[in-house]
This record gives structure tokens, sequence and C-alpha cells, in this order.
């Protein structure tokens, strides 16, 4: 039993450097002194750093990214929260296929929702990009949505709704003031996954891209076309930055628990 506890110690370990090295050596180029991204460095600079806010694209990409994936998980949550209380409330007929179509986009390849994506709304419906891009995060979102608030809600004891109803209170006041505030922790658990989700998401972005319409993740691409340097180490740490900036947050208010 030693033997095999060493043996996936010994595993785990070597996942986690791989996992970990990498973004270690983008870290320690971001601040190298050379015009090139090399390794070892030599030198150290924040320069570039600084460059990162001087390029109009990638300034602009961070805003525009920021913006899509506030809406995206500010949208999936409006139509997750009544999907899922209509799904662990009421007898629904074939309940398990409305749950299949809302984690669907979790098993499809976002490269061919991406593509599909762009045939059928831009292409055959001539939607703007923006209007498609954002349907795409939001089915990207929906998924984690569902799953975190359904662990929420079989969480929640429906005796409290109950005794609301009992004291006077409507179905529908008693959504609002009592379910919503008991359910609290899964909706922030779950907007915070899905503004991660939206925001580092390369693959549908890359389909909804356009002249009037500039992404962080499609702005770093066309800078690696005619530049290698270490300001795209930068940008990287900075999303770095972002992401666990948000994983602390959950940790503090929530636990991470709350986001498996």
């Amino acid at each position: 039993m030693k033997s095999k506890i060493r043996f996936s110690s010994v595993i785990g370990f070597i996942v986690l450097l791989l996992l970990i090295l990498p973004l270690m050596i983008v870290i320690i180029t971001s601040f190298g002194s050379e015009t090139a991204i090399s390794f070892p460095i030599k030198g150290f600079t924040l320069n570039w750093y600084h460059n990162v806010f001087q390029q109009p694209d990638f300034v602009e990409g961070m805003k525009m990214s920021f913006i899509v994936a506030i809406l995206a998980a500010t949208i999936a949550l409006l139509i997750g929260i009544p999907a899922v209380y209509a799904l662990t409330h009421f007898q629904i007929h074939h309940k398990s296929w409305f749950q299949n179509i809302f984690l669907n986009p979790a098993l499809i390849p976002e490269i061919v929702i991406g593509f599909a994506l762009y045939q059928t709304l831009v292409i055959s419906f001539g939607l703007p990009l923006f209007l498609s891009l954002l349907v795409g995060h939001c089915l990207l979102c929906l998924p984690y949505v569902i799953r975190l608030l359904t662990a929420g809600m079989m969480d929640f004891d429906n005796r409290i709704e109950e005794a609301a109803w009992m004291v006077g209170y409507n179905k529908i006041v008693t959504f609002f003031k009592v379910v919503i505030p008991n359910i609290k922790q899964s909706i922030l658990a779950a907007f915070i996954l899905s503004f991660i989700t939206s925001f580092n998401n390369i693959p549908i972005t890359l389909f909804m891209n356009g002249p009037s319409l500039n992404m962080l993740p499609t702005s770093i691409l066309n800078y690696l076309e005619n530049n290698y340097d270490p300001t795209v180490s930068a940008v990287s740490v900075i999303l770095m930055l972002i992401t666990a900036a948000l994983m602390m947050i959950a940790e503090k208010y929530l636990g991470l628990n709350k986001l498996t």
C-alpha cells in the first residue's frame, strides 16, 4: 500500500510540475531585457509591462473582453437560475433531456461551436458580430452555471420555502426573498467561473473576430504574427493575475469547494 501511495505521489508531482513549469517560464521571460523572448533571460526590466498598455489593440481588447465576459456571465445566470429552479422543483416530462441540452455545449469542442455559430448567426442570419459573439460565450458559460446552481439548489432546504408560503408570501416574492439569498454563494461562484471561462476563451472568439470587434485573445495572436518580444509574456502574466485574483475572491468568500 505504501509503495502505491509513493507511486501516486510521484505521478502527481510530475503532473503538477508539467503544469506549473511552463507558467513559470512565461513569468520569467516577461522580465527579460532582450527584444525577443528567450530563456534564460539576460537582464531585468519592467518595460514590457509598460508596453502592454501602449498597444491600443491590447487595451481595447482587454476592455471588450471584460464587457463580453460580464455580459455573458450575467445572461447565463439570468437563463440558468429559473431553468435550474424549474428542473429541481417541478415534475417536468423528460427532465433529463433538458439537462442534457443545457450541458451539451460543454461536450462539444469549442471550435465546432464557434464555426457553427459563425455559419448560422453571421452568414445565414446576418447578425452583428458582437451579438453572435455574446451568444457563443453565453452557450460556453451556461453549462457551468447549470452545474453550480443545481448543486446549490439541491442543498437548499425546501421547507424554508414552504414556511414562507405559509406566512403569506407568494411564489414570486418567496423566490427573490428566500430562494435567491440562500443560493447566493452558488450564484457568485457560477458568475466568477463563467467570467473566467469567457474572458480566456479563444476558439469561439476567433470565429467572431472582425475589424469592428477586437478581443484580447485575438489581439495577442495578431501581435505574435509580427512580433516575438516579451510583451506577449507580460500580457499573459497580467491575465494570470486577473484569474488568480478572482480565484482568491472565490476562496475568501465562498471556499474553492463551491467551484467544484
